[in-house]
């Protein structure tokens, strides 16, 4: 009987940790994909972080940092379906990227009954403005910066009128999205596109936090708990909706 008893505790002493090394094993992956869920009273608010470029129908070198929104989309979609997640807070720096892929992520992002919010830290810089604006409210810290420029493209490009058309149209869907999306006008948001002497050898605006905030590109000036406290106030006033 003595026997039986110490097998059945060491048993249950290696079934615990196993469990503890499972969520050990989960909570190092989830780290490691930039995506991580918090819970706070019993309430959980998903963290996505969007870094480095945006990568989209073509694999960038092994040494970028990046972004691939194959990776990001199917993740909103679980966002959105879960019962368990109330909130998402979504992190940028980003240096930009594909143009049409960044501008996927913004669309479902913009589209969310979750309530969403996004902190830019660092940079959010080219398409990384319409990803900043497409949640319900956008943060930025004083020190991060924001590259505001006309759609470009690298590699071959055909110099004729239907390429013009074709860069045009592209950035009439930015700066449709963006002024829809936020507080600038989209006459406002092409001035700071195609405004000359900011950058060096190249046309566009460099906003710093307060510059964002004040042109009506960024909603505040506010860090993490602001946006944590934004999501957690979003999720409280839900509460009292359906308790009516």
């Amino acid at each position: 009987m003595l026997k039986d008893e110490m097998n059945n505790n060491e048993d249950e002493n290696d079934n615990e940790k196993d469990n503890e090394s499972e969520q050990q094993a989960s909570s190092a992956s989830d780290f490691e994909t930039g995506s991580i869920t918090v819970s706070k009273d019993g309430h959980f608010i998903h963290c996505l972080t969007i870094i480095g470029q945006i990568e989209g129908h073509y694999i960038l070198p092994s040494q970028n940092k990046t972004t691939k929104y194959e990776h990001v989309i199917p993740q909103l979609v679980a966002i959105e379906e879960s019962k368990e997640i109330e909130g998402l807070l979504i992190i940028l720096n980003t240096v930009g990227g594909d143009v049409e892929a960044g501008l996927a992520i913004a669309e479902l992002l913009s589209t969310m009954k979750t309530p969403t919010a996004s902190l830019v830290l660092g940079g959010g810089h080219s398409i990384g403005v319409p990803l900043a604006v497409s949640c319900k409210k956008s943060f930025i810290v004083p020190s991060a910066t924001m590259t505001v420029h006309p759609v470009r493209m690298n590699g071959l490009v055909l110099g004729v009128p239907q390429t013009l058309s074709y860069f045009e149209k592209m950035q009439d869907r930015i700066v449709k999205f963006v002024s829809n999306n936020s507080k600038i006008t989209g006459d406002d948001f092409r001035k700071l596109m195609m405004k000359t002497g900011e950058l060096i050898m190249d046309v566009g605006t460099v906003l710093d936090g307060e510059g964002a905030v004040q042109s009506g590109l960024i909603d505040c000036l506010g860090g993490l708990s602001d946006a944590l406290d934004f999501l957690n106030l979003c999720i409280e006033e839900r509460e009292k909706c359906s308790g009516q």
